[in-house]
């Protein structure tokens, strides 16, 4: 019989929260403990988890309180590499919330030392583990090469979701933020490396610290000629016009998601909205003899789509 894995969670907002209903409905986990530095900020996780499930504000501490076998870091960015190092040094596996860290040499150094220590080190691409998702990187790989990827989500957040925004962007930018899935999702579609990364940004709010962005845009090229560009702004400013792409184009056509609801007018904040893909639409451009394209477009309807939970 396997053993109960103990999972000690650490942060309780969006995706923290996910994780932690996940592992209290699997019998083969065990919430060790939450951990969130105030107590307030966990409570309505609390209220949704059985009885009697521990809490900790110390991270450091509640490492040697409850002796967990593994660490779920869902953690603002600036404290995934410090939180991951001292699980793995405390002999824990440890799930964390992408980025993994704040630059490759730290990255390096996480991986360096979970093969030293014998522990799983994963990072939370969630799109990978998405059938719709998967389902539309199935598709593009149909369209030929080079392939043409358009993406992007922006979100015109106001009250506690731009607070929760702010919050983040003292640490990381949207494109970082956000766009570490796409991109990863590009290097699928494509099977190719990337050649060559530009970006820009701009900060449309004196509510940031100074050098700290809200909107940004990234063009990646691939080795095998395949080019794509991601774009994420946040605020109360961003327009709802296109704000939902998710488009890739090869020689033999293109693939959409075609998320009616989840790109719909006021939703470009909502949480649940924005894995949301609904149904796929795959154009051929095959033509006939008389010039006219051939066969129609089609729709492939995406059934028992999971929520963000």
């Amino acid at each position: 019989m396997n053993q109960t894995i103990k999972v000690l969670v650490v942060g309780a907002g969006n995706m923290g929260r996910s994780h932690a209903l996940a592992y209290a409905s699997i019998p083969e986990f065990e919430i060790a403990a939450v951990c969130t530095r105030k107590p307030d900020s966990r409570t309505d996780l609390m209220d949704k988890l059985p009885e009697g499930t521990p809490e900790a504000n110390d991270y450091q501490q509640a490492l040697v309180d409850f002796q967990p076998d593994a660490v779920c870091i869902s953690t603002y960015p600036d404290t995934h590499f410090p939180f991951a190092k001292m699980a793995l040094e405390a002999g824990c596996h440890v799930f964390t919330e992408k980025p993994l860290a704040e630059s490759t040499v730290q990255c390096k150094e996480l991986v360096r030392l979970a093969r030293e220590k014998n522990k799983a080190l994963v990072v939370g691409y969630i799109l990978r583990q998405h059938p719709s998702w998967i389902k539309f990187v199935q598709v593009a790989k149909t369209l030929g090469k080079p392939l043409v990827m358009r993406m992007n989500l922006n979100q015109q957040s106001y009250g506690k979701n731009w607070e929760t925004h702010k919050s983040l962007l003292s640490s990381i930018s949207p494109i970082v933020d956000c766009g570490v899935h796409y991109v990863d999702v590009m290097c699928q579609m494509t099977g190719s490396k990337p050649t060559r990364v530009s970006g820009l940004g701009a900060q449309l709010t004196n509510e940031l610290p100074e050098n700290k962005i809200n909107y940004g845009h990234l063009q990646v090229t691939f080795e095998d000629g395949s080019v794509g560009w991601y774009e994420a702004g946040w605020g109360p400013m961003m327009s709802e016009t296109a704000f939902f792409i998710k488009d890739v184009v090869g020689p033999l056509g293109s693939a959409s998601i075609v998320a009616g609801d989840a790109s719909s007018r006021g939703k470009s904040s909502s949480v649940d909205a924005h894995t949301q893909t609904e149904r796929i639409l795959l154009h051929k451009s095959v033509q006939n003899s008389a010039g006219e394209l051939e066969p129609r477009d089609e729709f492939i309807e995406i059934d028992d789509e999971p929520d963000h939970d």
